[in-house]
């Protein structure tokens, strides 16, 4: 007896296009400088989340999650990976999840850590919203 095949669904990603990601998820990537240093942003937006990933060179050193809850008008928020006493991607996610009401998964890979350096990066992931809303 031969194994039988099982019918693939058409949003399976042995049918996406070459580099689509698969069904319901979204990636975005873009760049900015912040005074002298390049910036990359690597943005990937899930069914009900969005990972946001900041650095300079590939690394993952840090990651927080951050969420709006139904008792409190500040997002919880939490350090998932990384130095804890570096508040960083917790501040960020948290920020972000209050605008957008989604969980918030943030990666801050710098070493920069001033609080305007952080407000630029901000305002850079902010306006790539605006400009590209299903991305995020």
């Amino acid at each position: 007896m031969e194994p039988q095949q099982l019918p693939e669904a058409a949003g399976s990603p042995r049918h996406a296009p070459a580099g689509a990601a698969p069904a319901g998820i979204s990636l975005h990537d873009f760049c900015g400088r912040a005074g002298e240093q390049l910036v990359h942003f690597h943005a990937m937006r899930l069914r009900d989340s969005l990972f946001l990933w900041v650095g300079a060179e590939p690394a993952l050193r840090s990651l927080a999650v951050a969420m709006c809850s139904p008792h409190d008008s500040i997002p919880v928020s939490t350090s998932l990976l990384g130095d804890a006493s570096d508040t960083t991607s917790n501040s960020l996610a948290q920020r972000l999840a209050r605008k957008t009401k989604k969980q918030i998964f943030v990666s801050y890979n710098l070493q920069n850590t001033d609080s305007s350096f952080i407000l630029h990066i901000e305002n850079r992931i902010k306006e790539e919203m605006m400009a590209f809303p299903e991305k995020f």
